[in-house]
């Protein structure tokens, strides 16, 4: 006896399931860089931009981590995301 092939309605269903799981990710990324942006600008003492200033292994590696959440999550091309990448690993301390 062959297996029943799923419903139209249960694919619309799991679809959905992604679908609001993508947006709620996606929010998720935009509070997290957001409050990231926030702690940065009340942090004087030690500019965090691009290319400026000292910064520990730590934040960096962080970075790295947000910038293949956000790829992962297609908030930025794989152009941006290959030259984010570089930039940051270029200023990786290596002891």
């Amino acid at each position: 006896m062959a297996t029943q092939r799923t419903s139209f309605t249960k694919l619309q269903r799991d679809r959905a399931k992604k679908a609001k799981a993508a947006a709620k990710r996606e929010r998720r990324l935009e509070r997290s860089a957001e409050a990231r942006e926030n702690a940065a600008s009340e942090d004087d003492s030690e500019p965090t931009e691009e290319g400026e200033g000292p910064i520990s292994a730590a934040e960096l590696l962080r970075e790295i981590e947000v910038t293949h959440q956000r790829f992962e999550a297609k908030l930025m091309t794989y152009e941006e995301f290959e030259e984010k990448k570089a930039e940051l690993l270029s200023r990786l301390p290596i002891d």
